[in-house]
């Protein structure tokens, strides 16, 4: 309990910290540089790293649309993800363990964290088209967009490893980028199913950005059922399997209370 509650503190510390940093960053370039809506600025290289950051901010956006209970609220959060950045994101994240109870700062926050509270159990609905085969879609089209993007830069204008391509408003958009990096590292390790996984995962996103960010995604939606709630592919094996359980408690009380008889054991009495 007491590992649970420091890392809830620490996790609030982390994305406050990072928060203030960006905004920091943010402010500095603007007084060095001016703004940043200029024409010269979209070199090759800045926008292949604009098309890298806004991918990872698709799953970030995805998260928030689940989480938040209100459609208006929901597409606020991502409008200041888009225009903000990663100080939105980091707000976003401290308010959520902000807003975590004494108690749920105690028995996996994180948990806490990324499931919506209004119901955390009833989250699967009956629909014509899979969630989780059309996440598998997306985010398997993103990655190839990204490494379509990765490929074509290259070819035209070089390796990004010289001095020119690291302009000030580049290099605000890296610290920006990998904010939002950290973000999605912390959840990586947690759902790891041991550290040195969740080790090698956290360097390839370092290294290959959305790439492996829409890779990992995927791998994760491979591993549920085309009838599985998509929100399970946030939590990790542990609470994957307590959420599924205690989904499948609720929807036997809404049978009893609905004096539905229980399929398997309508099967038995017929078998009788």
């Amino acid at each position: 309990m007491a590992t649970s509650s420091c890392l809830a503190t620490g996790l609030k510390a982390l994305f406050f910290v990072l928060g203030c940093v960006m905004a920091g960053t943010l402010v500095y370039t603007i007084y060095i540089d001016g703004l940043p809506f200029r024409k010269d600025l979209l070199t090759p290289w800045m926008v292949a790293t604009l098309v890298d950051y806004y991918i990872n901010v698709v799953p970030l956006a995805t998260w928030v649309c689940y989480k938040e209970s209100s459609r208006i609220g929901a597409i606020i959060w991502i409008i200041l993800f888009i225009c903000l950045g990663s100080v939105a994101t980091c707000a976003y994240i401290f308010i959520q363990f902000i807003n975590l109870s004494p108690h749920e700062c105690l028995h996996d926050p994180m948990y806490h964290v990324l499931l919506r509270h209004s119901n955390k159990d009833n989250n699967s609905h009956e629909r014509k088209c899979s969630d989780v085969t059309l996440a598998r879609i997306v985010f398997g089209t993103l990655g190839c967009l990204m490494l379509a993007t990765l490929l074509y830069t290259l070819i035209t204008d070089g390796s990004p490893f010289r001095l020119d391509v690291l302009t000030p408003w580049v290099i605000a958009t890296l610290v920006d980028f990998y904010i939002n990096v950290t973000a999605l590292s912390v959840w990586v390790a947690y759902r790891g199913s041991n550290w040195f996984q969740a080790f090698i995962w956290v360097i390839l996103l370092i290294c290959f950005g959305s790439i492996t960010t829409c890779v990992y995604i995927v791998n994760q939606l491979l591993q549920l059922s085309s009838q599985d709630p998509l929100y399970l592919v946030l939590l990790n094996g542990n609470d994957r399997s307590y959420s599924y359980l205690w989904m499948v408690g609720q929807k036997a009380d809404m049978r009893e209370q609905c004096n539905e008889p229980n399929p398997m054991e309508a099967v038995l009495t017929g078998s009788d």
